[in-house]
C-alpha cells in the first residue's frame, strides 16, 4: 500500500508541475491558418513564452499570441507600439513618417507578382480612427498581408489580451527552431 501511495504522490506532483508551467511559463499553441506565412505555417506547433511580458512589454516585430475572442487566439507580428503613427504606401511600412524595412517579408514579396503585397492605409483610416497607437495598445499585422485578419480589421489590441511571445517552433520536426 505504501508503494502505491508513493506513486500517487509522484503523479500528483507531476500533474501540478505541468499545470503550473502551462499556466505561468510556457504553452504549446497550434498555428491555425496561413496569416503568418512564410514565418509560420498552418499547423505548425509553437511554444508561447508567457513569462517574458509579465516583466516587460513586446518589442516591435515580436510575434505574439493574443486573445482575439473568448474562444480564439491570434498569432501576429507587433508593428506599432504606443505613440506610433502607422502607414503603408506602395508596399512600404512607414513608422512615424520614416520608411521601415521588413526583412521577414522579403522572400514572400518576391513570390508575389500581381499587385501590391500590402494595401495602402493609414492608422486613422482603420477601426478606431486613431492618429497614433493608444497607450496600452499594440498594432499587429500578419506576415501574409493578403490573407490576415489583423489590426487593419480588428483595430489595435489592448496589452492585457497578450498571452505571450512566440519563440520556438517544435513541430513539424523539419521546421524545429527559433522563430526569426
Amino acid at each position: 500500500m505504501s508503494k502505491m501511495w508513493e506513486w500517487i504522490k509522484v503523479a500528483i506532483i507531476a500533474f501540478l508541475t505541468v499545470v503550473l508551467i502551462r499556466t505561468f511559463l510556457w504553452a504549446p499553441i497550434l498555428v491555425d491558418g496561413v496569416s503568418m506565412m512564410p514565418t509560420l505555417h498552418n499547423e505548425n506547433r509553437v511554444i508561447v513564452d508567457k513569462l517574458s511580458y509579465q516583466f516587460g512589454e513586446p518589442n516591435r516585430f515580436d510575434i505574439i499570441v493574443f486573445r482575439a475572442t473568448e474562444n480564439k487566439n491570434y498569432i501576429k507580428r507587433v508593428i506599432g507600439l504606443p505613440g506610433d503613427h502607422i502607414a503603408y504606401k506602395s508596399d512600404t511600412l512607414y513608422l512615424n513618417g520614416e520608411p521601415c524595412d521588413e526583412p521577414y517579408l522579403a522572400e514572400y514579396k518576391k513570390k508575389q507578382s500581381n499587385g501590391s503585397f500590402t494595401s495602402d492605409f493609414t492608422l486613422e483610416h482603420l477601426p478606431g480612427g486613431y492618429k497614433v497607437v493608444p497607450e496600452g495598445h499594440l498594432f499587429v499585422l500578419g506576415d501574409n498581408r493578403r490573407f490576415s485578419k489583423d489590426s487593419r480589421t480588428i483595430g489595435v489590441i489592448p496589452m492585457d489580451v497578450v498571452i505571450g511571445g512566440v519563440d520556438v517552433i517544435y513541430w513539424p520536426l523539419d521546421e524545429v527552431g527559433i522563430v526569426k
